[in-house]
């Protein structure tokens, strides 16, 4: 019996040393589906699959600009819809096939940031690449940043109108905990309010998307871990709403912090590495880890480090990297700090870093 009892809390034990080991694997298997004779993969899991039928696929995007490589047998179906949710407004289409690239029209949808693509498929490979005509230009850009929505969802909307009102904003970009407890139904009730929302949300998770085992939020909107280039800028985010990251995401970031070396590369996640403040431990589970993950973000010369988590809002280094807390989403005010709800504006460049980060109060 005592025997039995040591083994039971060493399974217990193993479970807790990766907390994040299932999201991480579930990463792996985001973008990648075949319906109806079609492989479809999405590079870098940039996009969820959210359904898929003969004929027709839906995907939530991750990224402002997707390439989606198809292989099509000869017994399946010609002719697909794409229809893309969560797109960039100015998305452009264009089916690659060997050295034959056609551009293919776009329909608008409801909203802004849905689109439609009908395409007749070849046989054999060919991709499908999506996002706006200057996605590789080296121009200037400016996106928002916003975190920690949770039990404030009704009063979201406002927050949205300033950010549509922002000029030359592309994306709004997020540090997770979207939602109370990560539920489907939240989720949902998150998507219908992006609707007021003129440009994308490309998000990481939260803790409190971790209320469901497992948590659907990854079916829903993608990967919590994952890497994407604009405007020759690159961005990478990472799921620490453990409080940790998981081992495969290192070997991952390895790689995105040696593609980001020459770039400008700003890097969000959901619990920051170190607790600026310390009021309530706000950071990972351990030090060392810590010291461990901002050891590589430095050494990988990452420009600008963005985090959610602590309701309030915070500008300060870590490891010599310019950091930002911005958790003024709606979610109880970590300190009566007269900051409240607001988000933030970034203006970087390719090569230029990061030319200005400044709060937006909201209430």
């Amino acid at each position: 019996m005592k025997r039995t009892v040591i083994f039971a809390i060493a399974l217990v034990a193993a479970s807790c040393i990766r907390p994040a080991e299932e999201r991480a694997e579930r990463d792996a298997e985001i973008g990648h589906a075949t319906v109806a004779g079609l492989t479809l993969d999405v590079r870098g899991g940039l996009a969820a699959v959210r359904d898929a039928r003969a004929g027709d696929v839906e995907l939530w995007q991750s990224a402002p600009a997707t390439e989606v490589v198809l292989q099509r047998p000869s017994g399946a179906p010609a002719r697909w819809t794409f229809r893309l949710r969560n797109a960039m407004p100015d998305l452009t289409a264009t089916l690659q096939r060997g050295a034959t690239r056609t551009p293919l029209p776009v329909a608008q949808g409801a909203i802004d940031t849905e689109k439609s693509v009908e395409v007749d498929l070849p046989v054999g490979e060919s991709v499908l690449a999506l996002g706006p005509a200057d996605s590789d230009s080296a121009q200037p850009l400016r996106f928002a940043v916003m975190s920690d929505v949770q039990e404030a969802i009704d009063e979201v909307q406002d927050i949205y109108d300033k950010v549509n009102a922002e000029p030359g904003v592309r994306f709004l970009l997020g540090a997770g905990d979207l939602t109370q407890q990560g539920t489907v139904s939240q989720l949902e009730r998150f998507t219908t309010k992006l609707r007021g929302l003129r440009v994308p949300y490309y998000t990481t998770l939260g803790n409190h998307e971790l209320g469901v085992t497992p948590p659907p939020f990854q079916d829903m909107f993608g990967r919590g871990n994952f890497s994407f280039e604009f405007q020759r800028v690159r961005f990478t985010l990472l799921d620490s709403a453990s409080a940790t990251l998981d081992p495969m995401v290192y070997d991952w970031l390895d790689g995105w912090l040696s593609a980001g070396r020459d770039q400008t590369h700003i890097v969000a996640m959901h619990i920051p590495p170190v607790d600026p403040i310390g009021v309530r431990n706000g950071g990972f589970s351990s030090r060392a880890e810590a010291a461990k993950l901002l050891t590589r973000l430095a050494k990988g010369r990452v420009d600008l480090t963005l985090y959610g988590h602590i309701h309030s809002y915070y500008d300060f280094d870590n490891a010599g990297i310019p950091a930002h807390i911005s958790g003024g989403g709606g979610a109880i005010p970590e300190r009566f700090d007269d900051i409240g709800r607001h988000f933030l504006v970034v203006d970087a460049a390719a090569g230029a870093g990061i030319q200005g980060v400044r709060i937006v109060r909201v209430d």
